[in-house]
């Protein structure tokens, strides 16, 4: 019982990450809004596609992970990457974004990543 729960929320969390990374690619300004710090009008866009293109990435490997390894090795990269929206926290918060934002969608989702590796651990 316990091995559907922990795999199904770790290909839901890689589905939003790969939906992350493919709005910043396709809608900078609007993902960057919903990261909690805007982006400026004139700012340079590289920086938003490199969000994109490295959260497309993370989600993408999730998935790869899932399909083809263990159950260690995806708790392993779950563990790990919980230090993306851990980062996210303080860059949020460190650039002018709501607490809200930073502990209600960052650190929360850094808690949900690092209850799936518990999971996933356990198995």
């Amino acid at each position: 019982m316990l091995a559907p729960l922990a795999y199904g929320l770790a290909v839901v969390l890689s589905l939003f990450v790969v939906f992350i990374g493919a709005r910043f690619l396709l809608a900078p300004q609007a993902a960057a809004a919903g990261y909690g710090v805007p982006a400026r009008p004139d700012g340079d866009p590289a920086y938003l596609t490199v969000k994109g293109l490295k959260d497309l990435t993370f989600g993408l490997l999730g998935l790869a992970l899932i399909a083809f390894t263990t159950a260690d090795a995806v708790a392993w990269f779950m563990l790990i990457v919980a230090l993306v929206p851990l980062g996210d926290t303080v860059i949020v918060l460190r650039n002018g974004g709501t607490k809200a934002v930073a502990f209600g969608i960052h650190f929360a989702t850094a808690l949900v990543v690092l209850l799936n590796a518990a999971l996933l651990f356990t198995l």
